[in-house]
C-alpha cells in the first residue's frame, strides 16, 4: 500500500462521511496522477484537526491507497509524503514449555486486567479472573442509587466493579507511549462494539455509554475462549510458600490455589494495598496530583476554540489540554480527563469522602464541559515514609470536602469568580452544576492545601489568556479530584515480577500506567510474559 501524508481539506468538505470520502478520493488521485478505476482501495489512518487559525480551520489527514503498480508510483512520485505504507502489524513471540500447576489468574477487570485476560483466554491459558465489584449491568444499577439516593456501595462503585474506573468516563484512548500493541487493542475494541474512528481520530474516545457495552463483550470474548470471570470475588489474603504465591483467599473464606497471578487492582484498592504491604511486598510512594473539577458551557468553549465555525458537524465538541508552571512555588498545574459535554460524577470508594470525576457519552451533547484542574503532590507533601502515605494524604481532603458539603456525599462548590476573590459563593449564574447527588456552597480553600489553591488560582488566569473565557466567573468548581493516579508502586523487576515470586503487578494501580490504552497495553506485555515462559494450558 502507499501512504499519503498531510492531505489538507478544508470544513466544507467533511460535512459527512460520504463527503468526506468523496473529497479524499479526489485528492489521491490528484495527487498520485491516476484515473478512478485504477485505484483499488484506499483507508484513513490519521485524522486530526487544525485550528490555530480560528477564521481557517482545515482537516489534516493520513491515507493509505491500494492499487496497482505501487512500485511505479513510488517510483514517479515518491518523497516525504508520498512513501511505502509501513508494517504496523504486531508480531507474536514464541509461546513457552514450562509447565502451569494452575491457570493464571488475574485479579481486577480494569483495562489491564481486561486485556491481559483476553489475550491468555486466545492463546489457551484459560485464566481465572477475579473481580471484587459487580458486572456493568449490576454496577451501574448500584451507581445510580448512589447518584439519587446517597447511598454508597463500596464494592461496586466509579472505582469497582466490571470495566474498571475507566468505564464511567469519557472512555479517552489517547495515550503517549508508542507502542505497537495500541493499535492491536484499538482493533480488538472495534471489534467488540467500538466505532471505527477510533483507530485514526487523533484524540479518540467511546464514551461511557458505548464501553459498557464493549467491556461486557471482552469479558463474553473471554469466557467463549475458555476464561472465566467472577464478579464480587475479592482477594483478602495471600498464602506464601517460600518467597512464591500458593494461594489467594477470596472474600475471607475460600482458597484458590494458584501459581501466577496478574495484581491489576486499580488505583483505588486501598484495603488490598494495605494487605499486600502486611504481607510484605515492597512498595513506594509515588507523586500524583489533586484538584477539582472546572464546568464550563459547552457552546463558549465551541466558540472559543473554533470561532464561526462552532457546532459544524464536522468539529464535535471542542475540548482543549492546557499546563502551567507557578514561578512562585515551583508547582504545575494541568488540566487531566477533559470531558467535552459532559457531567461531573460523585466516583468515591469508602465511606464519608468525596471524589469527583468526569464522564462524557459518545456524542458529548451535554450543556456542560467538564475537566480535572490539578496539581502536582509529591511524596515530600505526606510528611510520612510510610509506603501507603500518599493514601492516607488522600483519604484527608477527600474527608474535609465530606464534611464542608454537609457529609451527605454532596460535593462542595464554588463559584470561580468567588474562588478567585477568596469568597463564598451563594448563587449559581449562567452555568449549572451538573454533579450528582448535588452540590453545596462552600469555600474549596477549606478542602485542599494552600499550596494547591495558591497553585489553581494563578493557572486559572494563565488558561485564560489561552482560552477565552476560561476563568469565567460563573464557572464551576467542584472538589475534590484525588484519583489523577496511584499514589503508590509496587516494584517489580526486568521480568516484571514483584518480590513475591509468582505476582505480577500490572496497570495503573500498581503505579505503570495512566488511562485505559496505557493501562491496556501494560496488561497485554506482561500476558506476553507469561506466555513466554509458560505453555498454553489447552496444549498439555
Amino acid at each position: 500500500m502507499i501512504r499519503i501524508s498531510n492531505v489538507k481539506m478544508g470544513l466544507d468538505k467533511v460535512v459527512n462521511s460520504d463527503t468526506e470520502k468523496q473529497a479524499l478520493e479526489s485528492i489521491i488521485l490528484s495527487k498520485l496522477k491516476i484515473s478512478k478505476k485504477e485505484l483499488g482501495s484506499f483507508k484513513i489512518f490519521k485524522k486530526s484537526i487544525d485550528a490555530r487559525k480560528k477564521n481557517k480551520i482545515i482537516f489534516v489527514y493520513t491515507v493509505d491507497v491500494n492499487l496497482h503498480y505501487e512500485e511505479s508510483i513510488l517510483r514517479k512520485y515518491g518523497s516525504k509524503e508520498i512513501t511505502q505504507t509501513p508494517d504496523l502489524s504486531y508480531k507474536w513471540g514464541g509461546l513457552g514449555t514450562e509447565d502451569m500447576t494452575h491457570r493464571p489468574v488475574v485479579i481486577g477487570l480494569g483495562p489491564a486486567g481486561l486485556f491481559a485476560g483476553l489475550i491468555l483466554a486466545k492463546k489457551g491459558y484459560n485464566p481465572i479472573i477475579l473481580e471484587r465489584g459487580e458486572d456493568v449491568d449490576n454496577r451501574t444499577s448500584k451507581i445510580n442509587k448512589f447518584w439519587k439516593q446517597h447511598q454508597l456501595d463500596i464494592e461496586s462503585n466509579v472505582q469497582f466493579g466490571e470495566g474498571g474506573a475507566g468505564t464511567f468516563s469519557d472512555g479517552k484512548l489517547t495515550t503517549q507511549i508508542n507502542d505497537k500493541r495500541c493499535r492491536m487493542i484499538l482493533e480488538e475494541f472495534i471489534e467488540m462494539g467500538a466505532p471505527e474512528k477510533i483507530l485514526y481520530e487523533s484524540k479518540p474516545h467511546i464514551g461511557t455509554d458505548i464501553l459498557k457495552s464493549v467491556v461486557k463483550n471482552i469479558r463474553e470474548e473471554i469466557i467463549a475462549h475458555g476464561g472465566e470471570v467472577r464478579f464480587t470475588a475479592k482477594v483478602t489474603d495471600l498464602i506464601i510458600k517460600d518467597g512464591n504465591i500458593d494461594a489467594l483467599i477470596i472474600n475471607d473464606n475460600e482458597k484458590l490455589s494458584c501459581q501466577v497471578v496478574l495484581l491489576a487492582i486499580g488505583h483505588s484498592a486501598r484495603d488490598t494495598f494495605e494487605m499486600l504491604h502486611n504481607k510484605g511486598m515492597v512498595m513506594t510512594q509515588k507523586p500524583f496530583s489533586i484538584g477539582v473539577r472546572i464546568e464550563h458551557p459547552q457552546d463558549m468553549l465551541d466558540k472559543a476554540q473554533y470561532g464561526e465555525f462552532a457546532k459544524h458537524p464536522g468539529l464535535g465538541a471542542a475540548d482543549y489540554k492546557l499546563s502551567y508552571h507557578s514561578k512562585k512555588n515551583g508547582r504545575s498545574a494541568y488540566t487531566f480527563c477533559m470531558c467535552p459535554g459532559g457531567y461531573v460524577v460523585a466516583a468515591a470508594s469508602e465511606e464519608r469522602g468525596i471524589v469527583t470525576n468526569g464522564m462524557s457519552e459518545y456524542k458529548r451533547d451535554g450543556a456542560n464541559a467538564n475537566s480535572a484542574l490539578l496539581v502536582g503532590v509529591k511524596p515530600s507533601d505526606f510528611q510520612s515514609d510510610h509506603p501507603l502515605a500518599g493514601i492516607d494524604f488522600q483519604r484527608k481532603w477527600e474527608g474535609l470536602a465530606f464534611k464542608i458539603g454537609g457529609e451527605n456525599y454532596r460535593a462542595p462548590a464554588q463559584l470561580t469568580g468567588d474562588f478567585l476573590a477568596n469568597r463564598p459563593s451563594n448563587k449559581w449564574g449562567s452555568v449549572q452544576p451538573t454533579y450528582k447527588p448535588g452540590v453545596t456552597f462552600a469555600q474549596l480553600k477549606d478542602c485542599l492545601p494552600d499550596y494547591v489553591i495558591e497553585t489553581l488560582k494563578e493557572a486559572i488566569m494563565h488558561f485564560n489568556t489561552k482560552i477565552k473565557g476560561f476563568a469565567m466567573p460563573d464557572s464551576i468548581l467542584t472538589g475534590v479530584e484525588t484519583r489523577s493516579s496511584s499514589p503508590i508502586r509496587i516494584n517489580r523487576d526486568e521480568d516484571y515480577l514483584s518480590n513475591i515470586g509468582g505476582i505480577y503487578p500490572v496497570g495503573e494501580g500498581a503505579g505503570y500506567a495512566g488511562g485505559i490504552m496505557s493501562s491496556a497495553v501494560d496488561g497485554f506485555k506482561i500476558a506476553e510474559k507469561i506466555m513466554e515462559k509458560y505453555a498454553p494450558l489447552k496444549q498439555k
